[in-house]
């Protein structure tokens, strides 16, 4: 096992590989709980707990045994909100259907991963819409963040405007932020998780959750989601599916592509600029999409908390196995869920947000034909209420301001397609 890894070659060793495993862990667990809060408003939350857990442990194990990188998986944050808010509750498209446009969306991942048509995708898109999808997903979740906990509540002059912030439960969301917010000021490993755990604790003894019965219980079953992304694949054949496919393959391709680059960067992985094994690694990451689908959750992506496992030391894949191993384990503390409210979970969705849109600050806002797609793909998400949204106005409007600028050369024929596909989006959507 030293030798497959290649612990000499890498300088590191079980020890510092074990404690950089568990440092993802502890950074990413959030999503155990997190994930069922948000799926679980039209989804079986306990089934959402184990489809989550397993998830996350098949993708961390086979990117660590396959691409042998220290990358952990799971459900994405930013997607889940999107299939929950976006697709199911936005445009009326049954959970069971929504699964299968996941799962559809993995499996042409898996074809990109193993043609090179991936390298192509990703040169199509302009980076600095790449850019502006992750902030906006990041101002999104932000949002639902905020509305779960009823610190923004609808308002009939507004639209919007500030909840009752003397509520007990919207005080012990504040409690949580502003807790949440020093444990990460201070670059306390596994932050989110502590103030998940400390909110809670705190919530239970002012008397507004309820101490669990147990810690440890059985598994939840998966049987209410299992296969369902199977049995209706005959629902997606529409336009306003297509979107929500390629809104699914976009975000968890370039958000993928993102994390292994800046992982690998930091851990000292990358080889002349370009990442080994590349294809290997996204090959994991569709992998786990497909299969968490199945399982009943929204798409399974590489986890940018991995580099504070990397930040301990861990650098093989061998870490990845150890954070893969430890999701296995948390299947037994699903009685845990009861004590995981909206306002408990509100201040990770917050605080996922800021960290997301800390790409911001490399989009070259001083070029207007690029500020103009870039703003309107950000600003839509949170302000439409849906991701897909936000990708649509975004491309379309890049090739507008670019032709506009007389740089109608420098678009990929790609994006013109996307173009045309956008504008039937909008012409279709009811």
């Amino acid at each position: 096992m030293k030798n497959y890894f290649q612990f000499d070659e890498l300088g590191t060793n079980f020890r510092t590989e074990i404690i950089g495993g568990l440092t993802t862990f502890l950074s990413m667990a959030y999503i155990l709980f997190v994930n069922p809060s948000i799926l679980g408003k039209v989804m079986d939350p306990n089934a959402v707990f184990t489809a989550t857990a397993l998830a996350a442990a098949i993708g961390s194990l086979v990117m660590g045994i396959l691409a042998k990188y220290p990358i952990s998986l799971a459900p994405g944050m930013g997607l889940n909100a999107f299939f929950t808010f976006g697709v199911v509750l936005g445009q009326g498209i049954p959970w069971q259907t929504a699964l299968s446009g996941v799962f559809v969306s993995g499996i042409i991942f898996i074809l990109l991963s193993l043609s090179g048509l991936r390298e192509k995708i990703i040169n199509a898109i302009p980076h600095e819409l790449k850019l502006a999808v992750g902030a906006g997903i990041g101002l999104f979740i932000t949002f639902v963040g905020f509305k779960e906990s009823g610190i923004v509540v609808g308002n009939p002059e507004t639209l919007v405007g500030l909840g009752d912030i003397r509520s007990g439960t919207t005080l012990l969301t504040v409690f949580g932020l502003v807790v949440t917010i020093i444990l990460m000021v201070l670059r306390v490993y596994g932050g989110i998780f502590i103030g998940m755990i400390l909110t809670a604790i705190a919530g239970m003894i002012f008397g507004l959750i309820q101490t669990p019965q147990a810690i440890v219980g059985p598994i939840q079953s998966l049987e209410p989601s299992f296969g369902q992304a199977l049995f209706n694949l005959d629902q997606i054949f529409t336009i306003h599916m297509l979107i929500v496919i390629l809104t699914f393959l976009f975000v968890d391709f370039f958000d993928t592509a993102g994390t292994l680059v800046g992982v690998a960067n930091q851990a000292g992985l990358m080889k002349d600029n370009k990442l080994p094994r590349a294809g290997k690694a996204l090959l994991a990451d569709s992998t786990a999409t497909s299969i968490g689908a199945i399982l009943g959750t929204s798409t399974t992506t590489a986890y940018i908390e991995s580099t504070a496992g990397v930040a301990a030391g861990a650098r093989s894949g061998f870490a990845a196995v150890v954070t893969g191993l430890l999701f296995l384990l948390s299947l037994f503390f699903s009685p845990l869920l009861g004590v995981v409210t909206p306002q408990v979970t509100a201040p990770a969705l917050i605080i996922v947000g800021v960290l997301m849109v800390s790409s911001l600050n490399k989009i070259e806002w001083n070029r207007f034909e690029i500020a103009v797609p870039a703003f309107l793909t950000m600003i839509a998400m949170p302000l439409s209420y849906s991701i897909a949204t936000g990708i649509a106005m975004g491309f379309i409007f890049y090739p507008v301001t670019m032709i506009a600028k007389g740089k109608a050369k420098e678009i990929h024929p790609i994006m013109y397609g996307l173009f045309v596909i956008f504008i039937l989006y909008f012409v279709f959507l009811k």
